[in-house]
């Protein structure tokens, strides 16, 4: 599909003048993304995690999808997985469980209303970029999602905050602010809860990790 970019074209007008090529009954994953300088870009191919999906053209909006009843079962279940992949790409394993915590409440089959998929919640190009073929296999979206996580702590020189706010709104979106936590209410709550999160591993005692 043709990348489109418009500063103040609505989308349902962009998917009327063809856009968007969809058959009747066709279903188009459409993703935003508004640039530095104003523009909005729209494809069904997101080449960066600043995209954000906002049309699934021939289906309604997805909506957001969490098994909270089997958080603490999953926590358990996935445990292992979870500190092997920590001890594997020296990532702490206390952080790798707050982000799993609010990303997806340990759910593996979790989907956002973004399109973010799987206990990290892997948007397809961070999956592509990974080498993550199914989203929702556990190991693999572990592994992923930790390999992104690690890469994001070195880029922004182990600041915690930063390479938070990067696995939530993309690297570049943090680039854009001067390498300061963007100014999106989104992600600057999902900073601090998973900090709080953080900081909870190590004054409450565990018996499962």
């Amino acid at each position: 599909m043709q990348r489109c970019s418009r500063q103040t074209l609505a989308l349902t007008v962009l998917l009327s003048i063809g856009c968007v090529a969809s058959g009747p009954s066709a279903a188009v994953e459409v993703y935003k993304y508004i640039d530095g300088n104003g523009q909005v870009h729209l494809t069904d191919k997101p080449p960066h995690d600043g995209y954000r999906l906002v049309q699934k053209a021939g289906k309604k909006m997805r909506i957001p999808q969490i098994n909270f009843r089997a958080r603490d079962a999953n926590r358990k279940r996935f445990g292992s997985k979870i500190a092997e992949v920590a001890s594997r790409y020296s990532v702490p394993e206390a952080l790798l469980h707050a982000v799993i915590t609010i990303e997806s409440a340990y759910d593996p089959n979790a989907v956002s209303r973004a399109g973010a998929v799987g206990l990290m919640q892997l948007m397809p190009a961070t999956a592509k970029r990974y080498g993550v073929a199914d989203r929702r296999d556990p190991s693999a979206n572990l592994t992923g999602g930790t390999r992104y996580l690690r890469d994001l702590l070195v880029r922004f020189g182990s600041n915690l905050e930063l390479a938070l706010a990067g696995y939530n709104a993309g690297e570049n979106a943090v680039e854009k602010y001067g390498n300061q936590i963007p100014p999106y209410a989104e992600t600057q709550s999902y900073v601090r809860k998973v900090l709080e999160i953080y900081s909870q591993q190590f004054t409450e005692p565990s018996d499962d990790v």
